[in-house]
This record gives structure tokens, C-alpha cells and sequence, in this order.
């Protein structure tokens, strides 16, 4: 099975990026952040014309996620979850289902703004509490895949600059030790389960030339539990949406599992 994950950055506008990318790629599973659009137009029949059903937590302007999931692959709804169980949130930042037998959890981690704001102590809040409920999840779901935008750079080689972002918001101690007790409950960075090429990196601000001077930061990740790791044969970041017009500023990263 090939699950992906991609930050849109609004589906409207990337909608035939998306369905365009689907075909280029194959995967099976394909999660989706920042759609910035309520449940009730999110592009249902134009992915099924395409041979994929969806499900989303979609919400306006902002936030919003989603899982699409080609045809002829078992989808159990019946413990589908939208948002942390327990954490009070009007910000559509998570949905889970099982996927032929796996736990997809597709996730957009608060960006957090900066360091000592109102929005940083809610990203530390949400993180906590994602921590909690996949400590659980764990043990409901052995094979569980939590693929997303996850706004932290865990070490100085996802980051252009070390030195120029040290201590600001996606990289500081706080985030790095949050996304550390992540991997800590079991997980495995897909990516760094294999040799990658210096300076691979998902999101590239649109500013400054930053894709076309590869100044970017890796912040879409896809972590796996054991159960899943071990069938992991490869992960790689794509970044042909990237030079396509009027991109989303973030690349799919994509992970085979055997």
C-alpha cells in the first residue's frame, strides 16, 4: 500500500493539482491538510470520478483534513474520529480511519506563530494531547500510520538555515521535544528509516525564491509504529507539484508499505 501526505494549502484552488497527482502517483491513500473548506464542498464526486472516496473535517477558510482512499480498498468508517477525543477544539485538525486494516490518522499540527504567544501554547496544548490519545490508539491499533503537516523541523538537518531559524517557531526546544515524546510512544520516522539526500525538505515559503534556492524546512512527516515500519520498503518527498503553477508551498511525501 502507498499512503501520501500533502499540505494543499486550499483545496479550491489545488483541486486538479490533487487529482492530477493522484494519477501521476498511484498511491492508495492520500492525506490531506489545510483544505480551507467546509465538509459540504469538499470535491467528493470529482474524486470518485476518479476512482477515489474521501472522507473530511473540513472547515472554512481556515484548518480542515481529509483521507482519500482509491477504490477497492477495505475502509472501516465505524471508528472514524474527527478532532482529539477530549480536547476541546473548533479548529478542524485531525480525522482517523482504518484502511485495510491500518489506522490512517491524517493530521495538521497548529503552526504556533512564535514562541511565548497565545497560538504557541495551544500548539503545546494540541500536542500533548495528541500525545495522550495515540498512547491509546496505540494499543487499539497496532499497525497506525499519523501522517500530516506537523509544523516542527525535529532536527537542524530538516532546516536550510539552523543557525538563522535557531529558537523560532517550527524548530524551537519545545516543539523538538513534543514531536521526541512522539516517536518515543513507538514510532519511526519513515523518512530517516532510509539514506536521503542532504537538504530534503517539504514546504519552501513562496517568498524570496525559496523552492528555486531549496531554503525550506522538512515539516510534513509520516510516522509509523512498529507494526507498520517493518513492512516500510520506501519514503520519499515529491516535489513535481512544487514547480507546477500556482503550487501549494508544501510537497507530498509518500511512504510504501509491503
Amino acid at each position: 500500500m502507498k499512503i501520501a501526505t500533502w499540505n494543499v494549502n486550499s483545496l479550491k484552488v489545488r483541486q486538479q493539482h490533487v487529482i492530477d497527482w493522484l494519477e501521476l502517483s498511484h498511491v492508495d491513500v492520500l492525506c490531506l491538510q489545510e483544505l480551507k473548506m467546509p465538509d459540504e464542498k469538499f470535491p467528493r464526486a470529482e474524486l470518485a470520478a476518479k476512482g477515489y472516496r474521501s472522507w473530511c473535517a473540513g472547515q472554512k477558510t481556515y484548518n480542515g483534513v481529509a483521507i482519500v482512499v482509491r477504490d477497492g480498498i477495505e475502509v472501516d468508517e465505524t471508528q472514524m474520529v474527527r478532532n482529539i477525543p477530549g480536547f476541546d477544539d473548533e479548529q478542524q485538525r485531525l480525522i482517523a480511519l482504518t484502511v485495510d486494516g491500518a489506522r490512517i490518522v491524517s493530521a495538521y499540527f497548529p503552526n504556533g506563530q512564535a514562541p511565548g504567544t497565545d497560538k504557541f501554547a495551544y500548539k503545546l496544548r494540541w500536542l500533548e494531547a495528541l500525545a495522550q490519545w495515540l498512547k491509546d490508539e496505540l494499543h487499539a491499533h497496532p499497525k497506525l500510520a499519523l501522517l500530516g503537516d506537523y509544523n516542527i523541523a525535529p532536527e537542524d538537518r530538516d532546516v536550510h538555515d539552523p543557525k538563522a531559524w535557531e529558537g523560532q517557531n517550527l524548530v524551537s526546544p519545545e516543539e523538538r521535544s513534543a514531536f521526541a515524546k512522539l516517536v518515543e510512544l513507538g514510532f519511526v520516522d519513515a523518512f530517516r528509516k532510509f539514506d536521503q539526500p542532504e537538504k530534503t525538505f517539504t514546504w519552501w515559503d513562496y517568498r524570496m525564491l525559496a523552492f528555486r534556492r531549496n531554503a525550506g524546512l522538512r515539516i510534513d512527516h509520516i510516522l509509523l509504529s512498529p507494526d507498520l515500519a517493518q513492512g516500510c520498503t520506501l519514503c520519499e518527498v515529491d516535489k513535481t507539484p512544487r514547480k507546477w503553477e500556482q503550487p501549494s508551498d508544501h510537497a507530498p511525501v509518500i511512504a510504501q508499505i509491503d
